[in-house]
């Protein structure tokens, strides 16, 4: 698990399963993006995960 950022910010995705990116937060266009860049699967609380990218509610983003 990653170190808190020194802001005291928890990196940008609440902490708390929000679905919104927090300012600053890593954000993907797509799925075909974060699988570029070798984040997918993103899970509920990742940072870059976003709702828009996860298909069925399931919390796991570009799992397919």
């Amino acid at each position: 698990m990653p170190a808190a950022a020194p802001s005291g910010k928890d990196g940008g995705n609440g902490g708390n399963g929000d679905d919104q990116p927090g300012s600053g937060a890593t954000t993907y266009p797509n799925c075909a993006a974060a699988r570029k860049a070798g984040a997918a699967p993103l899970h509920r609380g990742d940072p870059g995960y976003s709702g828009a990218l996860d298909r069925d509610g399931d919390g796991v983003a570009c799992d397919t």
